[in-house]
């Protein structure tokens, strides 16, 4: 089957003065229709750098991205347009994201103006519809985005995401900067317009929780690659890099118990610069199982089983 997004090689690189920053390195995977595929690593990882080149909003250095089959470099100007109705994005900071001039109603009106979906007659209405979808009342168009809540201006981008009735929607940290009451509120109504609707989802975040309730599959990004790849049962009950592996046993357990008596993995050093990453395996400086290999040769991004996929030498 066709995925919906195919991604091949992908980089991105800035270049700084002589220097060059590597954001994203050559990774490569597919997101299949109705699905959501998280990503997650640390800050600086590369993981919105990602979701900005998937929605053309970056071009790449290198690699190609695939939306339907078609490849978005060689889009002609109304196939972007087209493109950009079919793909939307949600950002992290709701409040940024959003005009400071512009009232609500018609921040959500102006995706429906520019690709002509409704007469003007029927704007209105739909415009409350829309924000009836992400359960805000209608009588709130009129407004500006400061008189809001951040939980509020969040649904308030989701809904505008919504105007366009897109197939697939980049989920930038769509939740990082709310109060954890209304992390779960959002993450319950993305869920829902996910059925609603049959939409795909690239989410990226760094709370493993949020992401192992709402992906189907989920890759771990480490200093501008993909480490480890695979289905979230997989991935959480039998991690198989060492830098997943990490990243799980910070996760706090529930019950006390079992939570003093584990062992977490600590792990030595700081990230490397993307400026100047390692020679061998970007994990090899910090890894507590690398050998003299690891620091020489990067690993390959292979399958060790079924629907799992991990870049180390030792798998």
């Amino acid at each position: 089957m066709t995925p919906l997004v195919k991604v091949r090689n992908l980089k991105k690189y800035f270049p700084i003065n002589k220097l060059c920053l590597k954001a994203v390195d050559d990774i490569s995977f597919d997101i299949q229709s109705g699905e959501t595929l998280g990503l997650v690593g640390e800050s600086g990882c590369g993981k919105s750098t990602v979701g900005k080149m998937v929605l053309k909003l970056l071009e790449p250095t290198h690699g190609d991205v695939y939306f339907e089959g078609k490849q978005l470099e060689k889009l002609n100007k109304q196939e972007v347009h087209a493109f950009r109705r079919k793909a939307q994005i949600i950002f992290q900071d709701p409040y940024a994201s959003l005009d400071p001039r512009m009232t609500v109603g018609d921040t959500i009106g102006e995706a429906l103006e520019i690709h002509h979906l409704v007469p003007h007659s029927e704007k209105k209405s739909q415009i409350e519809e829309l924000l009836n979808l992400v359960q805000l009342h209608p009588s709130m168009m009129n407004r500006f985005p400061h008189e809001f809540s951040g939980g509020q201006r969040q649904r308030i981008t989701i809904a505008r995401a919504l105007a366009v009735r897109p197939q697939f929607i980049v989920c930038d940290e769509p939740i990082s900067a709310l109060d954890v009451s209304i992390q779960a509120q959002i993450i319950h109504l993305l869920t829902k317009l996910q059925k609603q609707f049959q939409l795909t989802y690239l989410f990226i975040a760094h709370d493993l929780a949020v992401v192992k309730y709402i992906s189907d599959r989920v890759a771990v990004m480490y200093l501008g690659h993909i480490m480890e790849l695979a289905t979230k049962e997989k991935l959480f009950s039998n991690p198989s890099h060492p830098y997943t592996q990490a990243l799980l046993s910070a996760v706090p357990l529930p019950d006390p118990s079992s939570e003093k008596k584990r062992n977490r993995i600590i792990l030595k050093g700081d990230v490397p610069s993307p400026i100047n990453p390692p020679k061998g395996c970007p994990f090899s400086s910090r890894c507590p199982q690398a050998k003299s290999i690891c620091f020489i040769k990067k690993p390959e991004f292979k399958m060790v089983s079924s629907s799992h996929f991990s870049a180390c030498h030792f798998q």
